[in-house]
């Protein structure tokens, strides 16, 4: 099988489960926006390895492959399997909520804003903190007109809470002071 299939060469697409539509369409827009999310977590993965954050952000990209999958298929029958493989549920948004209470146990409460920065891979995922911003903002417009499931973007914003708090455990673990406003 090529990789390249010509088929998107007059700036249409083809949706998961059928159907085409032009690259600039919202459901493009908001499934675009959780890959490049995806992909910059696989960056910050990458950069400065810390296991206690890596752990916690690989699943996380396998649950974005599927909510991507999710926003690219036009389909309810299955959009609900895609749900379904990709464990988006009350008990996955639930993980994410004890894996933000876990990182605020070792960290120093808010007082006041962070600047992001601080270590490589906090400044790395500081990025993919807004990156996921966006995405729940293209989610959130591509539901405008489209049918979604409400828990995708309870993940998105469930998601970039815990990627704020993942950026300031990598400063802290890595032995760098936040710098507040």
């Amino acid at each position: 099988m090529k990789i390249y299939t010509k088929t998107g060469d007059k700036g249409e697409t083809g949706l998961f489960g059928g159907g085409r539509v032009p690259k600039d369409h919202p459901r493009v827009a908001a499934y675009g926006e959780v890959d490049e999310l995806n992909s910059f977590l696989g960056l910050a993965r990458a950069t400065e390895p810390m296991p206690r954050v890596d752990d916690v952000l690989l699943p996380i990209q396998r649950d974005l492959l599927a909510v991507g999958a999710l926003l690219a298929t036009p389909n309810p029958a299955k959009m609900r399997e895609h749900l379904t493989k990709a464990r988006i549920d009350e008990r996955r948004i639930r993980e994410l909520e004890q894996a933000i209470d876990a990182c605020d146990l070792e960290l120093e409460p808010l007082k006041a804003f962070i600047i992001p920065g601080g270590s490589q891979k906090a400044a790395t995922l500081h990025v993919c903190r807004t990156v996921c911003r966006r995405a729940e903002r293209a989610v959130v417009a591509m539901e405008e007109s489209e049918a979604i499931p409400e828990l995708a973007i309870v993940y998105l914003n469930r998601l970039s809470d815990l990627l704020f708090t993942l950026a300031r455990l990598a400063s802290r673990q890595a032995g760098v002071v936040e710098e507040t406003w």
